[in-house]
């Protein structure tokens, strides 16, 4: 039935675009209702968005501030495919694109949807939930991008491209204040320091309130946010041949860590049992049991309350990550072509004290502690102008170095010191606080090249290769007590290759219609496990993730570009896919992370846009998915024909955006919504660790004066106050799940201007 909504909706804007033509008879034809024209660096050069073959939604800055993307986790849901979640408050989140992902959070582990800003890759998921502001344009790419883009992004990938500076002085800011005592401020300014030669550009953000969770044992507030972030970006430009852009960047977050809902699983009574599960020596609870009181963690804790927004935390906890980022990027005319450098470096360290179990008695909780820094640097040499041949070839290398050293400690009530053992911890009965601090160095250089040529004056080849190798090595201790016993040791070294590209086709129809076929080899990087184990064998080294996509789609628009469609459908072939699990080992859930034998991923999507009359623009979005495991066995469960995790048979979004002159200054709506299908949080497709569809509506009105250098209005998002979850997590072993839970209904005043 959902399948049928989502392709009545989308017929539904289809048909409306499609009567353009009879609305265009009665607007004014002088009114400029055509489509802005978009431009992507999708291949690394600019491009329309129509003519280029591969799956990509684009949005500007303008758009992402209008919809309140803060972040990219707010992202989620945006474009079709696309699905984000996170356990944590300020790091790691967890991007997937076409069921395509990684759902383990700790940071040796890079992500199958790789994150570029302004050219950079950004290796460390404990930089990847830095503040958006002052953003030029957020692109999309659905679908391995291993030629041009080439790191880990089996998935796809997410290109952000902050705002440059220009000669003409300038500046903007925008301030909001919403429920939960929420401020947020941005903004930025700019001009020439010396003529046209050197400009600059100055842009922060301030964003802070008090969470939208109780501590129900102190009355407090938790998960909030305390961040701020700032960036200095130079240009220099000499003459009509060098350009040099220089950007510095320092983010902090200190706000609370993230506060989980407890959901407890152990049956106490003969009502409340279900199957008696023998790894785990308890019956789980039935559902309709779970907070009547007859159901606890291994402690004896009963969570009675059902609402996901409030807790008993034992503590309150902090998480605190300090960013710094410096990109300097030149480009240089040689005539026929440009010559690029692209240096990047990123310095990411967290500290994060977390409440894991979300009750008052000592069952776990966490310390993450880890240091990344990474180096990069990219030579690129491409061709100028629209001549039948169009090509970039490019060197690339990167220095990844990163140190943990993350702790749990682990039923603290159970402890019974002893003259001989006055700390009381017992490895042996789980008993303890067990730390992981490891090293692991990557180093990496591939060497790639693309070609585009037209056979003819409609047809266009593209060929690509790349040709990747990281070199990783790793040093691993697991020990209990601070130290002072070491379970073992682990060291490893290993250098992974890899060989991936693409071959594709593009045939223009009409000067407004394109057709395109794609084949994309995709690779993500092997490496070894970086989560907290005590068996050696669990650490790997894991093999390289693979994978054969094919799609095929059409890019077209229409009636004097009123209407845009752009739809692509897609067949991807996995091997070895990398899959993070939880197992149960003796008394205790286990992270473990294992290649898949293979997984069969198919679906297709469509993108509509129309502007019927001025003012009025319209956006839809849907996607329809089928992703499953296929032959996945793994410690003697069975996954096969599992669907994938975060991977919604079914998604759409939409825009509607409306304004209008009034006798004083212009009006301002938007309306825009989000929805997906159920999904599992997990590999074996436990009913409980999922969700089910979820629709969220958000809005916005307002009132531009000046022609639009001020504007003010209020602004809601999930208007309807559907449950927010992000995620659930089971920790079986000690008897309880988590929910990690996004914020509920908010809504707030706004206020911009721009001079």
């Amino acid at each position: 039935m959902r399948k049928l909504q989502v392709f009545a909706g989308v017929a539904a804007v289809a048909m409306m675009a499609s009567a353009t033509s009879s609305w265009a008879q009665t607007a004014d034809q002088a009114a400029p209702v055509a489509l802005d024209e978009i431009v992507v660096t999708a291949q690394r050069r600019a491009e329309n968005l129509q003519e280029v073959p591969v799956s990509v939604t684009a949005m500007t800055g303008a758009q992402l501030q209008n919809q309140r993307v803060g972040d990219v986790l707010a992202l989620s849901g945006l474009a079709p495919g696309l699905q984000i979640k996170t356990d944590d408050n300020a790091a790691n989140p967890r991007m997937f694109i076409r069921g395509i992902g990684v759902n383990d959070f700790n940071p040796g582990t890079a992500s199958a949807v790789g994150v570029y800003v302004d050219g950079v890759y950004v290796a460390s998921p404990l930089a990847q939930l830095a503040g958006f502001y002052d953003l030029e344009q957020v692109e999309v790419l659905r679908g391995p991008q291993g030629t041009l883009y080439g790191r880990n992004t089996t998935g796809g990938a997410i290109n952000v491209v902050t705002r440059k500076p220009t000669t003409t002085p300038g500046g903007d800011i925008a301030v909001e204040y919403g429920r939960f005592n929420a401020v947020n401020a941005q903004g930025g300014f700019g001009g020439p320091i010396a003529g046209d030669v050197l400009s600059f550009r100055i842009s922060g953000l301030y964003d802070k309130n008090d969470g939208y969770t109780t501590n129900r044992l102190t009355g407090n507030k938790g998960n909030d946010a305390n961040r701020w972030a700032t960036r200095l970006a130079l240009r220099y430009q000499p003459d009509d041949k060098l350009t040099a852009d220089l950007s510095l960047s320092l983010n902090q977050s200190r706000g609370g860590s993230i506060w989980t809902y407890n959901r407890s699983l152990v049956a106490q009574t003969p009502d409340a049992a279900g199957d008696f599960d023998p790894s785990l020596g308890y019956a789980v609870c039935k559902p309709a049991f779970y907070t009547s009181g007859q159901c606890t963690n291994v402690l004896g804790y009963a969570n009675t309350s059902s609402n996901l927004y409030e807790g008993d935390y034992r503590f309150e906890g902090k998480d605190i990550v300090k960013l710094f980022g410096a990109t300097a990027s030149v480009s240089y005319d040689l005539g026929d072509m440009t010559l690029y450098s692209i240096t990047g470096y990123q310095r990411a360290a967290r500290d994060d004290w977390e409440d894991t179990d979300a009750n008052p008695l000592q069952v776990i909780s966490a310390r993450y502690i880890a240091l990344q820094e990474t180096a990069s640097q990219e030579f690129r040499l491409q061709s100028n102008g629209q001549g039948p041949t169009r090509w970039v070839t490019g060197l690339y290398w990167a220095k990844d170095d990163l140190s943990n050293d993350s702790r749990y400690d682990v039923l603290g009530d159970l402890r019974a010191p002893t003259p001989d053992n006055p700390t009381g911890m017992d490895p042996a009965a789980s008993i303890g606080v067990f730390g992981w601090p490891l090293t692991q160095k990557t180093r990496s250089w591939a060497v790639f090249g693309q070609l585009d040529h037209d056979l003819t004056s409609r047809l266009t080849f593209t060929a690509g290769l790349r040709y990747s190798v990281d070199d990783k090595s790793f040093h691993y201790v697991s020990d209990v007590d601070y130290g002072l016993l070491t379970l073992f040791t682990y060291d490893g070294d290993k250098t992974f290759k890899s060989l991936s590209g693409r071959l594709g086709l593009r045939y223009a129809l009409t000067d407004d219609a394109n057709l395109y076929a794609t084949y994309n080899r995709g690779y993500k990087s092997g490496g070894f496990f970086t989560g907290q184990t005590t068996a050696p064998e669990d650490l790997g080294p894991y093999d390289d993730e693979t994978v054969d996509a094919f799609e095929v789609g059409a890019k077209s628009e229409f009636l004097d570009r009123r209407l845009r469609l752009n739809a692509a459908a897609f067949y991807y072939d996995y091997q070895d896919l990398q899959v993070y699990t939880v197992i149960q080992r003796g008394a205790l859930s286990v992270q473990y992370f294992t290649n898949a034998s293979a997984a069969r991923v198919y679906g297709a999507e469509a993108e509509i846009e129309a502007r019927p009359v001025r003012g009025l623009s319209l956006t839809l979005g849907a996607a329809l998915l089928n992703a499953e495991y296929k032959d996945f066995v793994s410690v003697g469960q069975d996954y096969s024909g599992n669907r994938l995790p975060s991977a919604p048979k079914a998604s759409v979004n939409g825009v509607v955006r409306y304004e209008h002159p009034l006798p004083v200054g212009d009006f301002a709506g938007q309306l825009d919504f989000t929805y997906r299908s159920k999904v599992f949080f997990d590999t074996a497709n436990t009913e409980r660790l999922s969700d089910k569809g979820r629709a969220y509506v958000n809005g916005q009105l307002g009132w531009k004066l000046d022609g639009g250098r001020y504007e003010l209005g209020v602004w809601g998002k999930n208007l309807f106050d559907e449950t927010n979850i992000l995620d659930i997590t089971a920790i079986e072993g000690l008897g309880f799940d988590v929910f990690s839970m996004g914020p509920p209904r908010t809504y707030g005043l706004y206020l911009r201007a721009r001079y």
